[in-house]
């Protein structure tokens, strides 16, 4: 069944404590280039530096008498669930692609998971997630398709609206949909008025491929800026698709030259690290893809990047995408 506001609000109790209430601050840079308030919800600031740990928390609090848990990832629900089930003394299996950065991986072992590494697809991740499941009795914990955890993601909705209930449009970054959907579901059902933008790279974007098409497609993989909104959104998906399609009232896609930008911006304006999948707002706004007319929040979702990358984009040098190459440019020249 579809997760409703009363689970988002049953999340919120499982979370307290842990992995709630994050700031909402400011951008006075991104205020002056929008000409409305901007507000910046710092998911970076969470115990595992991502959102993720929200619904990974409330997915894994459900899970009882199991062998333990697994699931497919692109490196910060991983991180989640690693994080959840050392809480509980659980095994965790993580099962990632060739794709996800080594920092990632490396983090996720840190937290006592095991993590599998297999192929260069999520879809050839998520077939080890499959036999684990038939085979070691694990049992999966989803990125997005889960109505634990789609309803956990949803409590930055409750955050967001309860601090500021004059935000008129909330800026999301969309990969397989469970944080677009949770986050849409509590803040649209508390003020339905509210215009909720979905926002993804241009380089294999699976919900907005499969929203064009009318039903969950499949995308080639290509390595980004934005990695951790790579991977499908399952070709059987129940929840996340059937809600983003429903509850966004708009899709929008930037490019890694745009993301790159905007990494700088948030950086060097407001002082914020983060990962390419974190600025995809700011790069809508900044780009002009998006114009805004009030008060507007954007979701800082992680700060689990590669640090050598980062520090390549920060001092302006090229950056190499598998065969695309992102020509550097100092910040303000």
């Amino acid at each position: 069944m579809l997760p409703v506001l009363a689970d988002v609000y049953a999340a919120a109790q499982v979370i307290a404590g842990v992995a709630d209430r994050t700031p909402l601050v400011p951008s006075p840079y991104m205020t002056g280039v929008s000409g409305h308030e901007f507000l910046l919800k710092l998911e970076n600031m969470q115990p595992i530096g991502a959102f993720k740990l929200r619904g990974a928390l409330n997915a894994v609090a459900g899970v009882k008498d199991a062998a333990g848990v697994t699931c497919c990832s692109t490196g910060n629900h991983g991180r989640g669930v690693a994080y959840a089930a050392r809480a509980r003394g659980m095994r965790a299996v993580i099962c990632m692609s060739e794709l996800v950065p080594q920092a990632k991986v490396d983090g996720i072992r840190a937290l006592g998971a095991e993590v599998r590494i297999i192929g260069r697809s999520q879809d050839a991740a998520q077939a080890e997630v499959e036999r684990l499941v038939a085979e070691e009795g694990l049992t999966e914990i989803s990125p997005f398709d889960d109505p634990w955890v789609i309803a956990g993601q949803g409590t930055i909705g409750l955050e967001i609206m309860a601090a500021r209930p004059d935000v008129e449009t909330l800026l999301v970054p969309l990969s397989g949909g469970g944080l677009a959907a949770g986050v849409a579901l509590a803040a649209k059902t508390i003020k339905p008025s509210l215009r909720v933008i979905g926002i993804s790279m241009d380089r294999g974007a699976a919900m907005y491929e499969s929203m064009r098409a009318g039903h969950p497609v499949e995308v080639e993989e290509l390595p980004s800026l934005a990695d951790s909104l790579g991977g499908g959104i399952g070709l059987a998906n129940r929840l996340s698709y059937p809600m983003c399609r429903d509850l966004l009232d708009d899709v929008i896609l930037v490019s890694e030259e745009e993301i790159y930008h905007a990494m700088q911006v948030l950086y060097y304006e407001d002082r914020i690290v983060a990962e390419g999948a974190c600025v995809v707002g700011l790069a809508a706004v900044l780009s002009g893809k998006v114009k805004v007319s009030g008060p507007t929040a954007t979701i800082i979702t992680g700060r689990n990047l590669d640090m050598a990358m980062f520090t390549r984009i920060m001092s302006g040098q090229d950056v190499i995408l598998g065969d695309k190459i992102i020509e550097g440019k100092s910040y303000g020249a």
